[in-house]
């Protein structure tokens, strides 16, 4: 990002190729809706080039990205009234899945991204960005939040989830 901020357009597009996938992942998941989640992913991208000539290391990149997608995210729900909708099912929905999964794999992803897409706007999100990789210390500064309230929504979410699944949905 300091190369881009120094006018190395080249870099911009190093970061894109890098982070584009794992990002609209996040916000698709966050959504639920394969158009809003492009939007939202490319607001993001967005934002980025707009701060560019602002960016501070102070967090890694891919963390101060995922904060400006949670961001447009929140702000997104916010202008709707905070009204999801069911997740997609058909074939404009992407493919979130790094291999092929069998037709029992598909239900139970499919059963998950409903129970997830279910949970508190929080619990989702903290638990979205621990599927990314991301820590609990980045997890806190994304949510802009403190450790411990990141842990609790990553219990309370996982507890949910389990319910959930148990129940079959």
């Amino acid at each position: 990002m300091l190369s881009y901020q120094r006018g190395d357009t080249r870099a911009f597009e190093s970061l894109y190729h890098r982070h584009k996938d794992s990002l609209f992942v996040f916000v698709y998941r966050s959504c639920a809706r394969q158009a809003v989640a492009e939007e939202i992913a490319q607001e993001t991208w967005m934002a980025v080039v707009d701060a560019a000539e602002r960016y501070s290391p102070d967090a890694r990149f891919k963390t101060w990205l995922f904060q400006i997608a949670r961001n447009r995210s929140a702000d997104y729900w916010r202008r709707r009234d905070n009204q999801h909708t069911p997740l997609e099912d058909g074939p404009d929905a992407p493919e979130l899945a790094a291999n092929s999964p069998t037709i029992d794999q598909e239900v139970l992803t499919s059963q998950l991204s409903q129970a997830i897409a279910q949970l508190p706007e929080e619990q989702r999100t903290a638990l979205l960005l621990q599927m990314q990789g991301f820590s609990i210390d980045d997890i806190a500064s994304i949510s802009d939040c403190g450790k411990e309230t990141v842990k609790s929504r990553l219990r309370y979410a996982r507890d949910q989830l389990q319910q959930r699944m148990g129940e079959g949905l």
